[in-house]
């Protein structure tokens, strides 16, 4: 179910097919690094998210995704952090704030939402930089929560654009 819950949210953000060398994914006019990821994250093979993975310790999925082009310039951050939600029921806020990362503002956001009826409770980065939008996520089921977005966070804390040499 959270699989198919990635690929939803990986539809709405956009999608690639660039390769990825383990610490460095290049996308169509957009690179970016990323930490080792922890040993329980397993890689997910989707073809709507850049990169994700699935946490077998708190049973979450982790998704990260990156566009150019569209949405970089004028779209706030709250509007495009609102659009990953979209499909979602019961959106609730539980915290939102600014704050700075990868050289920019961005905004993170913890919710909980319920997709057909399953409540689930996610971890949200929007960072806009150069024109282009990344998005970072995170979501359990609110028992599993917990249980792994300290390590999420982590990840994100090791996120960073690089030079796109394509």
């Amino acid at each position: 179910m959270l699989a198919a819950l990635a690929l939803a949210l990986g539809a709405l953000a956009g999608c690639s097919a660039a390769p990825f060398d383990g610490s460095v994914y290049r996308g169509d006019g957009y690179a970016f690094r990323i930490p080792e990821q922890p040993k329980s994250w397993e890689t997910l093979a989707v073809s709507d998210a850049d990169l994700a993975f699935r946490d077998r310790s708190s049973e979450a999925t982790i998704a990260v995704d990156g566009r150019c082009g569209k949405d970089g310039e004028d779209v706030p951050l709250r509007s495009l952090t609102q659009h990953l939600f979209m499909q979602f029921t019961d959106r609730e806020i539980i915290k939102e704030e600014t704050v700075p990362f990868d050289g920019r503002e961005a905004l993170h956001t913890e919710a909980a939402a319920k997709l057909d009826g399953v409540p689930l409770r996610f971890d949200v980065w929007v960072l806009k930089k150069d024109g282009c939008v990344y998005d970072l996520y995170y979501f359990a089921s609110p028992d599993r929560f917990q249980a792994g977005v300290g390590e999420f966070r982590r990840f994100v804390g090791g996120f960073g654009t690089v030079s796109d040499d394509s």
